[in-house]
Parts: C-alpha cells; sequence; structure tokens
C-alpha cells in the first residue's frame, strides 16, 4: 500500500474493491467496485433479489463483508457504524406503535442499533440532539406528535431524522420513496439535496423507479446478473443498460431538458425481472443478463 492510499480511503465515503456480498452462504453480488465520494447522491437500482438491500446493510455493518475490500468513511463497516445513518425499509413490527416522534429519533442516540441507548449522557443532551435532527428533517413541529398518527411522508422525514440524530457522514435509504404520492416524493427528494448541501453527506438511495431521482441524483449504481455498475446518470441512463437492469426492453425519452424513462414495448410484463414477487424469479431474470456490463 502506498502512502497516498490512507489519503485517498480518508477522502471517500465508500470505497469498495472486488466487493462480494452475501447472505448465508450465497453469493448475491461479487466482483463489485465502487468509489462513493462525500456530498454525493447516488441512486440505487436493480430487480427483486437484485441486492440492493443487502449491499446497503452491508454497507451500514449491519452484515458481514462476504469478501473483497470495503471502506466506509475511512474504516471498516463496523469501525464506520455510528458515522452512518441507515433507513431501512419497513421498521420492526410494533417498534414505535405508542412512541412520540420526539422518543422514536432519541432512541438511536449514541446507539450502535434501534432502541438501544448507550453510555451516560443526560437526558437533557439526547434530547437536544433529537430536537436538531427533526429539525434538519423539517419535521420538528411532528416532535410531540405519536409514530402511529403520522403520514407517510411525515414517517419517512422522521426516519430519516432519527439516521441523523447522531453526526453521520454517510446516509443510506433503502426504498425511501416507497408508498409515497408525488408530493411526498419530491418533499424527500427536495430534503435529501439540501442535507448534501448543507452537511456535506454522500447519499445512497434505493428505489425501483428511477425516474423522480433523476433531477437529484450525481451518480447511479445498478446490480444485475450478480454484478454491479457504477456510472454518470449519462453513462448509465441509456436503453442498452436499463434493458439488462429491467430485463425487458426499455428506452429513454427526451423532452424539454428532462429524460423519462419507459418500456420500448410501452408495458411491463408481470414476468419481467423487476416485478418478480420472490428471490427465485427475481434470480432468473438477473441471471439471464449475467454478460450485461
Amino acid at each position: 500500500m502506498t502512502e497516498a492510499q490512507p489519503a485517498a480511503h480518508a477522502q471517500a465515503a465508500v470505497l469498495a474493491r472486488a466487493l462480494r456480498i452475501a447472505r448465508g452462504s450465497g453469493t448475491i453480488v461479487e466482483g463489485l467496485d465502487l468509489r462513493i465520494e462525500r456530498a454525493q447522491i447516488v441512486g440505487l437500482f436493480g430487480s427483486n433479489g437484485a441486492g440492493k438491500t443487502t449491499l446497503l446493510q452491508t454497507i451500514a455493518g449491519l452484515l458481514p463483508v462476504g469478501g473483497g475490500e470495503l471502506r466506509v468513511c475511512g474504516g471498516s463497516p463496523l469501525q464506520a457504524r455510528q458515522r452512518v445513518g441507515y433507513v431501512a425499509q419497513v421498521a420492526p413490527e410494533g417498534a414505535s406503535a405508542r412512541l412520540r416522534v420526539l422518543d422514536f429519533v432519541s432512541c438511536a442516540w449514541r446507539a450502535e442499533r434501534w432502541g438501544a441507548a448507550l453510555g451516560t449522557a443526560s437526558r437533557r443532551q439526547r434530547r437536544e440532539a433529537a430536537l436538531r435532527a427533526l429539525r434538519a428533517a423539517d419535521a420538528a413541529h411532528l416532535a410531540g406528535r405519536g409514530m402511529d398518527t403520522l403520514s407517510g411522508g411525515e414517517r419517512q422525514r422522521v426516519c430519516i431524522a432519527q439516521a441523523l440524530v447522531n453526526p453521520v457522514q454517510l446516509l443510506l435509504l433503502d426504498e425511501p420513496l416507497a408508498n409515497l404520492d408525488p408530493r411526498a416524493q419530491l418533499g424527500v427528494l427536495e430534503l435529501v439535496r439540501r442535507l448534501r448541501g448543507q452537511q456535506g453527506l454522500a447519499v445512497v438511495l434505493s428505489a425501483h423507479d428511477i425516474n423522480p431521482l433523476l433531477p437529484v441524483m450525481d451518480r447511479v449504481l445498478y446490480l444485475a446478473g450478480g454484478r454491479g455498475r457504477l456510472g454518470e446518470v449519462d453513462e448509465v441512463i441509456d436503453d442498452q443498460a436499463l434493458s439488462a437492469l429491467y430485463g425487458v426492453p426499455m428506452a429513454v425519452a427526451r423532452h424539454a431538458g428532462y429524460r423519462f424513462i419507459h418500456p420500448a414495448t410501452g408495458f411491463m410484463p408481470e414476468q419481467a425481472a423487476h416485478c418478480a414477487h420472490d428471490d427465485h424469479a427475481a434470480h432468473a431474470g438477473a441471471h439471464h443478463h449475467a454478460d450485461a456490463p
């Protein structure tokens, strides 16, 4: 290792070389090379079962690295746990049913995992950290509300606030736009863009639909056929790459400076990899395109 390499590690929010990610004994993605810079928004795409959640959880230190090298915020994923905010697709069932918003956000303060408050810091410091995070997420007005009273968009903002309650450098969002109406989706994306600008956060967010993310993401990472590709938006958002990603012919339409992605035939059949309802079907669709870039 040269003297310049540690500095390069420190500058990148995520640095991976020949990374293998797995669940149990099954390889999901292998040979993945990544470099995600600070203050960069990366959209993560792939069909069901392609490994989006597995990759995010590996970066967050929730799953072990299956092979290769992975550096997060200059250290190992476990060393970086306190500098990474992670919002899962689904919170543990019943975890927040009777909590106030302020208490829900406070639960993650100086915690290794949800709900496990560590250290001996005072209640006042914890409250201040939670309120600061809620303000950063434009959700301070929700502090006294019950979690079970929130709309989908409000809940997503509160979950992002919980991920921000500790000083973080990297924010990982798993399907943050799922089940939100267009206005709520736009609000979440504007929040993500502002956090990148104001706090210099690197943000990786997964999604099935690329279209809402086109105005905000700096780079695109897509997973298909057990492989991954990271590139500039104009590199990856093309007919060939998207067809490999979704498992059906796709096209990119351009109008008035905007891009819109759609199936080339005008519809998406139920058997497409993107619409698979189980891991076997998803992997079958992905493996059909194993030679995709």
